[in-house]
């Protein structure tokens, strides 16, 4: 069992590790660090590292060589010198380049560069871009770039303030869901579903005697299996359907899941049943004999007794685990195919990991509170927050096919008497059917009472249009709020003029024409823009602005924080507004579009119908990427001025982004 065990793992790993993000192919990555050497004396450290079997030319190529050497150009401004040119540290690789029948100089592995730098002020900012062809005995990428920025540190001598893999960004996204998936791990301990199986746990434990290393073992078993039963299940289901139908299907299986109305009503209905059982209503239970048929297994002792006690574990707490894991899935659905995985096993790991220590040292057990009312308790506000969860399954469903029943303030006002009861019962005054009698209320209760009523006065304002920034991510877009006066006021002062630095008047979020889909697609902030491609990229050029694309859904939690947090940032508005022509390309939108604006896949060969069918394979074809947000900037050729940037909250870096695809721009000019 222990092997068995151990290869699971290890097989798992290994798939985990496989890519399947459909992201563009980079055989080499750049790293970027700037060291002092002394005084005001630094050298900016450029590491290539490349996969094997890939090579990267060298700066200086024989006379007669049509490769692209590696070549390094940095933005000169007063706050530096550069101090003779850059250096190639590591050793080249000389030969004769046997296709091409002419000598070649190149680097495989890994390849070093050094350039001396003398900063002239403290703050100094050192920007550049290294151009680069990258080749195996196969095939050659085309040349590609790689953006730096970097900046001393006051902490320390080495600092890489920022590169242009901007991916790598998207992984603060994935962090806030493995986050989220352990404190819902550790909160599950807590339900009455689960906490009454801790002591019988322990107990099947301790047969063990003083046979403490068997108990261990056994222990350890018991863990591995707990977060196995969670976590194989998905993985197995998406790495099924993404070995025999590629990651496209993978891709459209989540794209059903987290935007089509069925599974969103089903999960809503799901929710609200969960919901009124947490009330007392009715008790929910898997069948009988599925139950005691693990629990007699369980019965045998040794490693296999073990997993069935795991087994047994995991189902009786279902009703009450159920749907917490059910809102992890599908939250996680919309970054990279794998996250709902990563999610799953962090909340395992979390929910087993009590468990386990218990079971290694059983003594902890007795300072445990016994079970009681307070588990009742404990499973009522529970119920209360399955109901506003549950609602953001339907707002989902609302969102993506225009239904008008959700609107910001009516989610909004559900939320708010949610709470309010929730407050209510937390000091006493209301009562369910399992409630225990008591003549007091705890202090516990009263302060989780005053948390819960904070909550809810942090909310009312947003009825007429405080943008709660910190519940961004949950509920329905500012635009859909009817009583939204300041968005009122943006959008009746939108289209003053301003004036230009030349002098001239200068329109501010003009469209070229009516935009297509606009009755019922909006852009945040009272912003002006479009939401069909060929549509915008029409107006791009006849204003002579870069294209701002904004690859979002109805149903994407980041999308909205992104607009929430770093949009409505007063810098990123000026731009954006004055700067840009803006497409927000909705991946997930269900409106059937003209047969003439029908396009068929080269990827999967069918035929997109609908607008959001459309422009996830758009995004797809064109970007190799399926995430969401997702921008890009190109210029009127469609060419894409600067790496993309994804999910990530920091305005400062994305007021870099959008004024660099700005200087990208007027260079094409």
């Amino acid at each position: 069992m222990r092997k068995i065990t151990l290869i699971l793992i290890a097989t798992f790993l290994s798939a985990l590790a496989f890519n399947v993000s459909g992201q563009v192919l980079e055989p080499v990555k750049w790293n970027f660090t700037l060291e002092h050497i002394d005084q005001n004396n630094y050298k900016i450290v450029g590491t290539a590292t490349m996969d094997k079997g890939w090579h990267l030319y060298s700066q200086n190529l024989p006379e007669g060589n049509i490769a692209l050497p590696t070549l390094f150009t940095f933005e000169q401004n007063s706050n530096f010198e550069l101090i003779e040119s850059v250096k190639e540290i590591s050793k080249v690789i000389e030969e004769e380049d046997a296709i091409a029948g002419v000598p070649t100089r190149y680097y495989s592995g890994k390849a070093v560069f050094e350039q001396h730098v003398k900063l002239l002020t403290n703050d100094a900012t050192i920007s550049g871009v290294v151009e680069f062809m990258a080749c195996n005995d196969e095939q050659c990428i085309p040349p590609a770039e790689h953006e730096f920025v970097l900046s001393p540190s006051d902490k320390t001598e080495t600092s890489i303030v920022e590169t242009a893999d901007n991916k790598e960004k998207s992984s603060s996204g994935l962090w806030a869901v493995i986050i989220e998936a352990v404190l819902w791990g550790f909160a599950a301990l807590l339900t009455p579903c689960v906490f009454p199986m801790v002591p019988m746990t322990v107990s099947f434990f301790m047969k063990n005697g003083e046979d403490k290393a068997k108990s261990k073992l056994l222990a350890g078993t018991f863990g591995t299996s707990i977060v196995l039963l969670y976590t194989l299940p998905i993985a197995a289901i998406i790495f099924g359907t993404y070995f025999f139908g590629g990651e496209s299907v993978t891709a459209d299986i989540f794209n059903w899941l987290s935007t089509h109305w069925i599974p969103n009503i089903l999960f809503f209905a799901i929710f609200m049943i969960f919901a009124a059982s947490f009330f007392g209503a009715f008790e929910i239970v898997l069948p009988s004999w599925m139950v005691n048929k693990a629990d007699s297994k369980a019965d045998k002792g040794g490693l296999i007794g073990t997993f069935f006690m795991a087994l047994t574990l995991v189902l009786v707490s279902f009703s009450c685990t159920g749907p917490i894991v059910g809102t992890i899935i599908v939250k996680s659905t919309q970054g990279e195919i794998w996250e709902p995985v990563v999610t799953m096993l962090a909340f395992s790991l979390a929910f087993a990991l009590p468990f386990t220590l218990l079971a290694i040292f059983p003594s902890w057990l007795k300072n445990l509170p016994k079970s009681g009312g307070w588990l009742n308790s404990v499973k009522v506000v529970l119920g209360f927050i399955e109901v506003a969860l549950g609602f953001k399954f339907l707002s989902v469903a609302d969102q993506v096919y225009h239904w008008g029943l959700l609107d910001r303030e009516v989610y909004l006002a559900i939320w708010i008497v949610s709470f309010t009861l929730l407050g209510f019962y937390l000091l006493g005054k209301l009562k369910f059917k399992h409630d225990s009698d008591s003549s007091h209320t705890s202090v516990t209760r009263l302060f989780l009472s005053m948390i819960t009523f904070t909550f809810v006065v942090y909310m009312i304002p947003g009825m007429w249009g405080a943008p709660l920034k910190a519940l961004s991510g949950y509920l329905p877009p500012q635009q859909t709020l009817d009583f939204d006066m300041p968005r009122i006021i943006r959008e009746s002062t939108a289209n003053i003029n301003v004036v230009s630095n030349n002098g001239s008047l200068k329109p501010v979020s003009e469209t070229c024409d009516q935009p297509k889909y606009g009755d019922f697609l909006h852009l945040p902030h009272g912003l002006k823009g479009y939401f069909d491609y060929e549509q915008a990229r029409a107006c791009a050029t006849e204003q002579n602005k870069p294209l701002f694309i904004d690859f979002t859904g109805h149903g994407c939690v980041n999308c909205r924080e992104m607009e929430a947090n770093v949009w409505s940032d007063a810098r990123v508005l000026k731009l954006l507004r004055e700067e840009f022509v803006i497409v927000a390309l909705y991946v997930d939108d269900k409106t059937e579009i003209a047969e003439e604006e029908w396009v068929k896949s080269t990827r999967d060969g069918k035929i997109k119908k609908t607008l959001g069918r459309k422009y996830a394979d758009f995004q797809v074809t064109r970007y190799n990427t399926n995430a969401q947000p997702y921008y890009v900037i190109n210029d009127d050729d469609e060419n894409q001025l600067l790496p993309a940037r994804a999910y990530n909250l920091n305005a400062d870096e994305f007021v870099v982004f959008l004024k660099k695809g700005i200087e990208k721009y007027k260079q094409t000019k």
